[in-house]
Formats: C-alpha cells, sequence, structure tokens
C-alpha cells in the first residue's frame, strides 16, 4: 500500500471512531508528527480537525510520551512563544488547524524516539457544545524531521 492510501485508510478510521463516540463527532484529517533526533524528549503532532456542532479538543494522550498537552504557540512582542492552554475550541463547521508554529499537541517526555515510518497513536478528548464527551483515537504518521517547515514539500 502507498503512504497515500495508509493516510486515507487511517483518517477513515477515525472518522468511524468518532462516529461511533456519541452524536457529536469531530473530523481529524491527516495525523503527523515529525521523527525526532537522537536524545530529543519532545514533538509536536499536527492535524486538522472539524466539528460540525461545535465542540473542543480538551485533553489527549498517547502511549508514546509521558506527559501529552494541547499548544500554542503565539507572537508575544518580538518572541515566538509556546504555552499548553486547557482547550481548543472548534467552531462550528470551521477546520481548525494544528500546524507547526500554531496550535498543536504536544509529546513531552517522550519514551522513544520517533522514527520516520512509524505511527504514533493518539487519543484525542473533545466535549461537544452540549457538555457531552467523545474520544477519536488515531494514527500520527512520523514524517522527515523537516516536514512542515517553511519551504518544505507538501505531503
Amino acid at each position: 500500500m502507498t503512504a497515500k492510501l495508509i493516510r486515507a485508510a487511517l483518517a477513515c478510521a477515525a472518522l468511524v471512531v468518532a462516529g461511533a463516540a456519541g452524536a457529536q463527532t469531530v473530523e481529524v484529517k491527516d495525523p503527523w508528527t515529525r521523527a525526532t533526533a537522537p536524545g530529543q524528549k519532545a514533538g509536536g503532532v499536527f492535524m486538522q480537525l472539524k466539528s460540525p456542532g461545535g465542540a473542543a479538543l480538551v485533553a489527549a494522550e498517547s502511549p508514546a510520551a509521558n506527559i501529552v498537552e494541547i499548544h500554542e504557540m503565539a507572537m508575544e512582542g518580538n518572541v515566538m512563544k509556546m504555552r499548553a492552554i486547557p482547550k481548543l475550541d472548534l467552531p462550528a463547521g470551521q477546520t481548525v488547524e494544528l500546524k507547526p508554529g500554531g496550535y498543536h499537541v504536544m509529546l513531552i517526555d517522550l519514551k522513544a524516539p520517533l522514527k520516520k515510518g512509524d505511527t504514533v497513536p493518539v487519543k484525542l478528548k473533545f466535549q461537544g457544545k452540549d457538555g457531552k464527551p467523545a474520544e477519536v483515537e488515531v494514527k500520527a504518521e512520523v514524517r522527515d524531521m523537516g516536514a512542515g517547515a517553511p519551504g518544505a514539500m507538501k505531503h
């Protein structure tokens, strides 16, 4: 199977899991992360999220890391700062992109290096506008270390 077919199959599997979680569905597209260098203890997971009725990403977990947080990066003055946030709102019908230099799921204290071609399981926890919880399990494809950087090739 080609990498594109594998990604499509994983995206479809994520949608099936989301649909089984209850009435509040969240569509997850193209989950991925970068390979890590030896000794690197953290990495980001990126994807696109869309909730037809509106929801919030409130937590995440992964067996690949001891700590998993929702993060944002933003310019404060002339300094780019990264910080954990308690939740990421998903406005109804709008795609929210988690990408390098912006919102992302942060894997902290990695248990092993992330190697290109592997996948990283991540459980995303959402809360619908109705207060009901939902979970989506995804497999983030590990790409080259330079993936998503300015000027990098799109996958």
